[in-house]
């Protein structure tokens, strides 16, 4: 089975090309370039790198969300585009799972936090047993004071990892009350091997779809949504 990953849905772009068990290459970014000018440059030169037809994959997988609603619709953008070209399915891959399982394995409880501005973020609650991650709470938009007091309650050592630790983990240190870490740099980010390594599992599932049906989670209304929602309710008040 092959598999061609895809990640757009925050800071990072990352696109990756998984065979059966093995990560035959992946291309992470974490700087200052918009999604649409690296994410098909990025493809491109791990097809050309390894050798690869994009024909011979089986689906194109993609973190479908949370996360940045620009990032979310480029990606989104990209991976209907391959797979309606290559006449291949989608494997949507929630953006938060798929940040969770760069820790595979860990004993700890898992907190991915990615910055959703507003003082709030995209987050969930996870562990591990055995190979199989369980979802203990699903993939959410909560205030980051919230977080910290459900890990606090659930009493586990956690580990915290994604963008939103650059921006609460000050407040973080100061209110939690369990051991707790921070997961290193080559595991705190977005990551699309973890989106493909998800994405295979679920396609063994059946847990895919066409690119015509695939659309991306938001989980909140954009700015531009919520803006016009304002304005249509100043206007019903006057």
């Amino acid at each position: 089975m092959k598999i061609l990953a895809i990640d757009s849905s925050g800071l990072v772009a990352s696109a990756a090309l998984l065979a059966d068990d093995v990560l035959v290459a992946e291309y992470t970014v974490d700087y200052k370039k918009t999604h649409s000018q690296t994410l098909l440059p990025m493809i491109d030169e791990i097809v050309r790198m390894t050798q690869q037809e994009l024909s011979e994959i089986d689906a194109v997988a993609v973190a479908e969300g949370p996360g940045s609603f620009t990032g979310l619709r480029i990606g989104a953008a990209t991976a209907k585009g391959l797979a309606l070209a290559l006449n291949k399915p989608v494997v949507g891959v929630p953006t938060v799972d798929a940040l969770a399982y760069n820790l595979f394995g860990t004993e700890r409880l898992v907190c991915p936090l990615m910055d959703a501005r507003r003082g709030q973020v995209y987050t969930g609650l996870y562990t591990f047993e055995g190979e199989e991650l369980l979802v203990l709470r699903e993939q959410e938009i909560a205030v980051a004071q919230e977080v910290v007091d459900r890990v606090n309650k659930n009493g586990r050592p956690v580990i915290f990892l994604g963008d939103g630790v650059a921006v609460y983990g000050g407040m973080i240190r100061e209110q939690i009350e369990v051991p707790y870490s921070f997961a290193p740099a080559h595991l705190a980010r977005q990551r699309a091997g973890a989106v493909g390594a998800l994405a295979v599992r679920y396609y063994a599932e059946g847990r895919f779809c066409s690119a015509a049906e695939h659309a991306p989670v938001y989980l909140r209304p954009s700015q531009a949504e919520r803006e016009r929602a304002e304005r249509l309710s100043g206007q019903a008040r006057d």
